[in-house]
């Protein structure tokens, strides 16, 4: 389910995204038809926003718009290009943060995002409204367990950092070349111990100021900067 302008504008947008039931109230109607004049791809069922309300919860900002989509198809680990950007998340489950990561990703060009069976956040409505429709633009690639897909991608010729605020290595020092993976882990608990044993090196975020820490979403935008601009 999604919902929420962005959202629901991106995935009627990609053709690769299978449509089921659309909602909209009359401003939402409207909004879509500015959007995309007559090239929509469903016809859009005229409710009241009340009703989208009740289907989504008291807290739910939609806008007026709901849909409910079909799953996209996640590209195999073993696919991925020889100068792909990935990110990996080491159980982080919190969706709002990893909605807003995603969201980030799609912004810097990131190949896909690497996560867990269990310890992650499903592709939810409030994930998709965190990434404001970056959920369209980054797959998820999905694996049993993140050391050996570390492992995997290292015999690929991957390199592996990871991101780590005890580590001895400043992030601006560094300037990998692709394929690379950049690997992030929950707020509090870090990178688990056998993870940081798959990453080539541990790097940390130079503060310079009286905070020494940043929530995750924010620490994968300035290393996304920082080593996404720098990898040919």
């Amino acid at each position: 389910m999604l919902y929420g302008f962005h959202p629901v504008v991106e995935a009627l947008a990609n053709e690769r995204r299978g449509l089921r039931r659309l909602l909209a109230s009359e401003n939402g109607a409207l909004r879509l038809t500015e959007a995309f004049g007559e090239g929509l791809r469903i016809v859009p069922e005229i409710v009241r926003p009340p009703e989208i309300g009740r289907l989504l919860g008291p807290d739910a900002v939609h806008q007026g718009l709901y849909l409910e989509v079909d799953p996209l198809p996640a590209p195999a680990l073993d696919a991925m290009p020889e100068d792909a950007l990935l990110l990996a998340l080491d159980q982080i489950t919190d969706p709002h943060n990893v909605g807003a990561i995603v969201r980030t990703a799609a912004a810097f060009g990131v190949t896909g995002i690497l996560t867990t069976v269990r310890h992650a956040p499903g592709a939810t409505g409030v994930l998709a409204k965190s990434a404001s429709g970056g959920l369209e633009h980054v797959p998820f690639i999905t694996v049993r367990n993140l050391a050996e897909a570390l492992i995997t991608l290292g015999e690929r010729g991957f390199t592996r950092i990871g991101l780590d605020s005890d580590a001895e290595v400043e992030l601006d020092t560094l300037t990998p070349a692709r394929p690379l993976v950049i690997v992030l882990g929950a707020e509090g608990k870090g990178l688990r111990e056998r993870t940081r044993g798959c990453c080539d090196v541990l790097a940390k975020i130079p503060f310079t100021g009286a905070i020494r820490s940043l929530n995750v979403s924010n620490a994968a935008a300035i290393t996304l900067y920082a080593l996404g601009r720098t990898a040919p």
